[in-house]
């Protein structure tokens, strides 16, 4: 048909041009809303600015056709042959093109955001800065694609054959990338975070710079690629392939590498503080300088990989062995403040060969204790004293001191490495005997260090241990002032606490019920004490310990009346009560 032709007849209403032929035809800047050209040949025609919205072009054959900034919205391409066709800026939102034929297309910054593209060929197509937001492209075929700075939000991407292609700076936000192949492709400073990378293959692919936190890569391809400063934040890189894979730099924190295969890799620098590896192998990897911050490592394989100048801050270890890893030295303590690592070990040599892997799942450098009430400074020094004396060559600095909502957390360091738990465990046993020492000698030790102490709160620490031992100096009331009266209730306070908390029953009530009367000899309500502060703690106490609740109840029944009416005995009788109405509730 001639164009002359063609055109008279769609001004006059004509809309069917099935077939038509119109190769190497002149439309550009012409409207052709809603009309059908199914089958019709434009081939190396040029519609450049065209308007082609709604229009039928199935079939179609637009080979080498002019269609920049053309309007091809809502347009059904399905199976048209697109292939070497000059489609730039082109407006193809919402369009079909199913099963179409676009290699070697030129499609930069093209618009095909929801357009329907399953099963097309678009191997060397050009989709640099175009927008894909939201299209289906499984399956298809495009290898050695040009995808630069091209926008796929949560476009599907499920098999498809991206080999070789060019995904440099794109945004693949949330995108499904499943079964994808990605070998040998460009992702340098890729933003693909959410997205679902299971079973992709991205052996030798350049993924640098990129953004691939919170993604899922389990089970995918990453071997001899290169991820130098990549950030994988949160990402799931269970039973990944990360064979030789380059990851200097890496950012790896909280990441989980269950299953990973990282063999070979280059880690150096890389931070997996908060990771978690089980069950991996980092085998004759390189960790130089790489930051294991309360990093979890359970049952990995750590043979001949390098470890010199790894950051090992609370680090956790479950049957891991490092015997055969190789190491000069490792920093324990990581400085938040200047964000470098501090504490060399060993401080003035290196580690003999295998000297890391006798170290132990708890081995640190930080001990961490945790109190159920808040300790007394001075029986804590003694404490601390005393286990220095016990390992003569640890030396230990209290750090840090925290008031937690169920206990007091209080971090120490020590000179070297030790087992950090078995330290904690003996502080704790240690403690409440060395308190017993302290109450009964405190005056004594103030008096050779020749500390003035109020005579109230001398005679109040001084807790009788049997009947007969000396009474506390009698005080008049009236003499105590306000501040002396809230000092001494407070160390009453934590006395009564620290001899619940350590004693049982048959020991502590006679001398709780001795300061409680202390308190009351110096005109303080023991009220508050009786009610709240004692049943507190025996409820506390009897959650955490089953055993203490039974000596309780065995207290409670063996013991005489006027014990068991006596101040502390209505308090245990209010805590039992507490603690059974407790149980029935839960059991209800």
């Amino acid at each position: 048909m001639e164009l002359v032709q063609f055109l008279n007849q769609y001004q006059k209403g004509e809309r069917d041009f099935s077939h038509v032929d119109l190769a190497g035809a002149n439309l550009s800047g012409m409207s052709f809303r809603d009309i059908n050209l199914t089958g019709a040949n434009l081939t190396a025609a040029n519609l450049s600015w065209t308007t082609l919205s709604n229009a039928i072009l199935t079939g179609a054959c637009l080979h080498q056709a002019d269609l920049r900034s053309v309007n091809l919205n809502r347009a059904n391409l399905d199976q048209a042959i697109l292939s070497r066709a000059k489609l730039h800026k082109a407006d193809l939102r919402l369009a079909t093109l199913q099963r179409g034929d676009l290699n070697w297309a030129d499609l930069q910054e093209a618009d095909l955001s929801g357009a329907e593209l399953q099963g097309s060929k678009l191997e060397q197509v050009n989709l640099e800065q175009a927008k894909l937001n939201g299209v289906d492209l499984s399956n298809c075929d495009l290898m050695e694609a040009n995808l630069r700075r091209s926008s796929l939000i949560n476009a599907k991407l499920r098999e498809s054959n991206l080999r070789e292609s060019n995904l440099e700076e794109a945004n693949l936000r949330d995108a499904d990338l499943e079964g994808a192949s990605l070998t040998e492709a460009n992702l340098h400073g890729v933003y693909m975070r959410g997205c679902n990378l299971k079973d992709v293959d991205l052996h030798r692919a350049i993924l640098t710079g990129a953004d691939l936190s919170d993604v899922i890569l389990d089970s995918a391809d990453l071997s001899r690629a290169n991820l130098t400063g990549t950030y994988l934040l949160k990402a799931s890189l269970r039973r990944t392939i990360l064979l030789r894979t380059v990851l200097q730099s890496v950012y790896l924190l909280r990441a989980d590498l269950t299953e990973a295969n990282l063999r070979g890799a280059d880690l150096r620098e890389a931070d997996l503080s908060g990771a978690y590896i089980c069950d991996a192998s980092l085998s004759e990897a390189n960790l130089a300088g790489a930051y294991l911050l309360e990093t979890r490592i359970v049952r990995t394989k750590f043979e001949q990989t390098q470890m010199t100048g790894c950051c090992i801050h609370n680090w956790y270890l479950e049957d891991v062995d490092l015997s055969k890893a190789e190491c000069n030295y490792v920093f324990t303590r990581f400085n938040y403040a200047t964000k470098n690592p501090t504490d060399r070990f060993p401080v003035d040599r290196h580690f003999l060969p295998g000297e890391l892997g006798k170290s132990t799942s708890e081995d640190s450098t930080i001990i961490e204790v945790s109190f159920t009430i808040a300790p007394l400074w001075e029986v804590l020094a003694l404490t601390i004293t005393q286990v220095e004396l016990e390992c003569n060559d640890v030396r230990l600095e209290v750090k840090s001191f925290e008031t937690r909502e169920l206990d007091y957390l209080l971090r120490l360091q020590g000179s070297r490495l030790v087992n950090s738990k078995i330290l904690a465990q003996r502080i704790l046993k240690l403690y409440p005997e060395v308190a017993q020492k302290f109450q009964e000698q405190r005056a004594a030790i103030y008096n050779l260090m020749e500390i003035n102490v109020n005579a109230n709160i001398a005679t109040l620490v001084v807790e009788p241990t049997s009947p007969v031992a000396q009474e506390p100096v009698k005080i008049n009331p009236q003499q105590l002032q306000k501040d002396d009266r809230q000092r001494i209730y407070q160390e009453v306070v934590n006395q009564i606490q620290h001899i619940i908390m350590f004693q049982n029953p048959a020991r502590f009530v006679e001398s709780v019920q001795r300061l409680l009367m202390f308190l009351q000899d110096k005109g303080i309500s023991t009220e508050e004490v009786q009610k709240t502060i004692i049943g507190r703690i025996l409820v506390k106490r009897s959650h955490q310990d089953p055993e203490f609740q039974n000596q309780l109840m065995e207290w409670e029944q063996k013991v005489d009346e006027s014990a068991r009416f006596s101040l502390v005995g209505e308090s245990i009788r209010l805590a039992l009560a507490t603690i059974w109405a407790q149980e029935k509730s839960e059991n209800s």
